[in-house]
């Protein structure tokens, strides 16, 4: 796969001496804290040209350093949770000069990818997998007989997440396979300060002297009577939980070290060393700091979290432009209206307030305001909940994080028809984060939901009263809008109901009929000023509005569907089974994503890659016509 590059700036010599983690471990363990300090201004310089996520992957530097100097990768498998906080580990697993295309059209990835290196052992860009993952890989060394270590590295919100914990009972239950678990605590109150007893105690507990006599006395109280041999177990686990917070993830199998400060290199390398030679699944607590060594991150990690690009000496500037409304932004501006007018709504995100432009809602309406943390299932359930008892929930959720909530959306909510809105953020493709962020399969599998009514608003306005329908109808809903910003069309201020199933035709023409289905409407009206082709603004994916689709196919030759979501399985297929229950032959061209996962890029590049831009739609249809004639 091409990486787009550039030369390298100069930089001082440790960093540019390394290629690989082998040229690492020939430096001596003083130089270092000195490598931290070149790659901490690194990736400062080099985020702030491409872009990307800032604030995670200054906090992980040590800790990144000391992974690769203490263990043999990539024979020593790491999984990086989330996967953004890995940019310091592809700087120094060769790919410092292809960090000039980070997230970039043909550039590299903002996420660990197996594809992209060998020391990428596990693609990772929705949350708490790592642990799954590693496991699996642990196991795999001990099934074949191999002396390799597997680390999962895993952020403390990711922690949240049932699966991680699915894991942790899993891992802990096979005693004999050496697995790491490291968790990077960064912003949760989990842990006391770190400071000189904690770090005295990991490096204790973490050493061969404490757990060979730990072994031994526990062999010798084996023999005695249980009574006593209990007493002794709780004793021991009551010392330890009075000194740190690690007696949970002891009852989960767990051998739990720690906290130690994840900036502490004299700190990390020998407790590392240490949990290197013992065996079974061991626990690492580090605590580390979002933002850590570059003032402005650390003053606003949130605000410094994922980044355009701007000028690091001083710092991204928040002033309101005149630009554009977002989506985001209507979505936003919408909720707290309607919360104003109802005290029945709620409002729940699995940890996305920013990302789904729930700031102010949570500060106006601190008492209906639910951060769940990364728990898709449960908050998708949770809701049910809440909806079962009169109130009315909006989730709101980006399409590829409800992927992840199924079984919910089906069992617990539409099953019952209850009345929980899926306010649905990132629909269509998504830009620089790629293909695990794109949003390409939601109509495919919500369409196929009973019960279910799927809203696709084709400009700022309709959004906001496709939102205000959709709260008012009494049953499962779920509005899906694009990343980034409409038509330029002005909300109205005052909300009134739209016709469930109904569409509209916003332009009338001959031969073609374009029936777009939410934000292809623009693109759909560039090219029916060519064509003279008539357009339709189909406004629903379910229910599609049948009496529209069979007029058009009786006054035009050619039909074309156009959507931002996997032609297979999409609105245009519902489309053809309309045409097809009612006996029409007419052509049908079907436009949408290609069965195939799409890369990162410009979204306006990647538009024009899968032929969704006016230009792609033009060719599609003169093609079409041509070998229709």
């Amino acid at each position: 796969m091409p990486f787009a590059t550039q030369p390298a700036k100069p930089r001082a010599s440790l960093l540019d001496s390394i290629t690989s983690p082998a040229d690492l471990r020939q430096l001596d363990p003083g130089e270092l804290p000195k490598l931290a300090d070149e790659l901490r201004n690194f990736l400062i310089d080099s985020v702030s040209h491409t872009g990307g996520h800032l604030s995670s992957n200054l906090g992980t530097v040590e800790l990144t350093i000391a992974l690769h100097y203490v263990f043999s990768t990539p024979d020593d498998r790491i999984v990086w949770d989330v996967g953004h906080q890995t940019y310091a580990h592809k700087i120094l697993t060769g790919r410092r000069e292809a960090m000039a295309g980070l997230r970039q059209y043909h550039g590299i990835s903002g996420f660990p990818r197996r594809s992209e290196s060998p020391y990428d052992t596990f693609g990772t860009a929705h949350s708490s997998t790592s642990i799954s993952a590693a496991l699996g890989m642990a196991e795999a060394a001990r099934l074949r007989g191999e002396d390799r270590r597997a680390i999962a590295v895993i952020g403390d919100g990711a922690m949240s997440a049932g699966m991680a914990f699915e894991a942790l009972n899993n891992a802990g239950d096979i005693s004999d396979t050496n697995l790491l678990v490291i968790l990077n605590d960064n912003e949760m109150s989990i842990s006391p300060p770190v400071g000189a007893l904690n770090k005295h105690l990991s490096r204790l507990l973490s050493g061969r002297l404490y757990n060979g006599a730990r072994t031994i006395g526990k062999r010798f109280l084996e023999n005695l009577p249980p009574p006593v041999f209990e007493f002794a177990k709780r004793t021991e686990e009551h010392v330890k939980g009075m000194v740190m917070p690690g007696t949970m993830f002891e009852e989960f199998g767990f051998n739990y070290i720690g906290p130690i400060d994840g900036h502490d290199l004299e700190a990390l390398l020998p407790t590392l060393q240490n949990l290197r030679t013992l065996k079974g699944p061991q626990f690492l607590h580090v605590i580390t700091r979002k933002g850590q060594g570059y003032k402005l991150a650390e003053a606003d990690p949130i605000l410094y979290h994922g980044v355009s690009k701007f000028d690091h000496a001083a710092g991204i500037t928040t002033g309101k432009g005149g630009g554009k409304l977002t989506y985001t932004q209507v979505f936003g501006d919408w909720l707290c209206d309607m919360a104003a007018v109802d005290k029945r709504l709620v409002a729940i995100t699995p940890a996305m307030r920013e990302g789904s432009g729930m700031v102010r809602f949570a500060h106006e309406y601190p008492d209906r305001y639910y951060d769940v943390g990364i728990a898709e299932q449960h908050a998708l359930t949770f809701g049910a909940g809440l909806a079962c008892e009169g109130f009315k929930p909006v989730v709101a959720i980006y399409s590829t994080f409800l992927q992840r909530a199924y079984d919910q959306l089906i069992h617990d909510i539409a099953l019952q028809n209850l009345p929980v809105m899926l306010a649905i953020d990132r629909a269509g493709l998504v830009g620089a984060d790629g293909a695990t962020h794109h949003g390409a399969f939601d109509i495919s599998y919500l369409a196929c939901i009973p019960n279910l009514t799927i809203f696709c608003p084709a400009d700022e306005n309709e959004c906001r009263q496709m939102l205000y329908t959709a709260y008012q109808h009494d049953g499962p809903t779920a509005v899906r809008y694009p990343r980034g910003s409409g038509l330029g069309i002005q909300p109205e201020k005052r909300m009134h109901p739209l016709p469930i199933g109904k569409g509209e035709v916003r332009r009338s023409g001959t031969r073609y009929a374009l029936l777009a289905f939410g934000s292809l409407l623009g693109p759909a009206l560039e090219v029916a000023d060519t064509l003279d082709a008539t357009v339709a603004n189909m406004r629903f994916a379910k229910p599609i509005d049948r009496e529209l689709v069979l007029e058009l196919a009786d006054s035009h030759e050619i039909l074309v569907t156009l959507e931002e979501n996997a032609i297979i399985g999409g609105a245009g297929s519902e489309v053809v089974r309309i045409l097809q229950e009612a006996g029409k032959a007419i052509r049908v061209l079907q436009l949408g994503l290609p069965d195939r996962f799409i890369d990162h890029g410009d979204q306006q590049q990647l538009m024009a890659e899968v032929e969704l831009d006016a230009a792609g739609i033009l060719k599609h249809i003169e093609a079409s016509y041509r070998t229709n004639s």
